[in-house]
């Protein structure tokens, strides 16, 4: 496999897995606008998997559907940060605000390359994880404008810290750094990056719900 194609099959990954994690709210959030909120950006993440997944199909001879189905859950290549279950709203938000200002940072050095495919995805996605980054950064104002709020938070991004520096390669975890602790205004303890290749229980659980359907069809069948 190319580095390319690795590349772009992380990228999916994460962005299919995450997907997935914030559908898991539709129904549940704590306010209603915020099911219509995680929804439409977990069809987004979706949407941006499926794009690159058909960048990968065009170089291995497949099918994005069967990148992103077909594969065991050791085959995947999304950081552990995604995989994660938490349903518990401070450390969604961390999650989601820590893979949001990862994911800027690695949108931002891909607009920048000679590859123009990728460079041209990099850039649409770029644009429309704009609304994430919003979503995210309201969240963030809302919960630090409270004590308790503060402390959960403080808390969640603590426990994730590790998992967040592993969305990114090693030569852009100090810019990751920088804007994490700019923003929140305090130091970050010191960790080592829990890294891609890691695959957490959570994941095989999620595998297992997300391709039960397709699995119960018969081999070669068509949608």
């Amino acid at each position: 496999m190319s580095a390319r194609t690795d590349l772009l099959l992380s990228i999916a990954d994460d962005e299919l897995i995450l997907g997935w994690r914030d559908s898991e709210w539709t129904g549940i959030a704590p306010f209603l606008e915020e099911d219509v909120a995680l929804s439409s950006i977990a069809q987004n993440e979706i949407g941006h998997a499926r794009a690159l997944y058909e960048l990968a199909a065009a170089e291995l001879g497949t099918s994005a559907d069967e990148l992103a189905f077909d594969r065991r859950p050791a085959q995947y290549r999304c950081a552990p940060l995604v995989q994660l279950r938490r349903l518990e709203w401070a450390r969604t938000i961390a999650r989601r605000w820590l893979y949001e200002t990862a994911d800027e940072i690695r949108l931002e050095e891909l607009k920048g390359s000679d590859d123009g495919e990728l460079a041209g995805i990099a850039a649409k996605m770029n644009r429309e994880e704009a609304y994430h980054r919003l979503h995210a950064e309201m969240w963030v104002d809302r919960l630090l404008a409270s004590e308790e709020g503060r402390r959960r938070f403080f808390e969640a991004v603590d426990e994730l810290w590790p998992y967040a520096l592993g969305v990114l390669d090693e030569g852009l975890r100090s810019e990751l750094r920088r804007r994490v602790e700019e923003r929140l205004g305090r130091e970050l303890p010191a960790a080592e990056a829990i890294e891609r290749g890691r695959h957490e229980p959570e994941l095989v659980e999620l595998w297992d719900e997300m391709t039960m359907v397709r699995r119960s069809a018969p081999a070669g069948a068509r949608w």
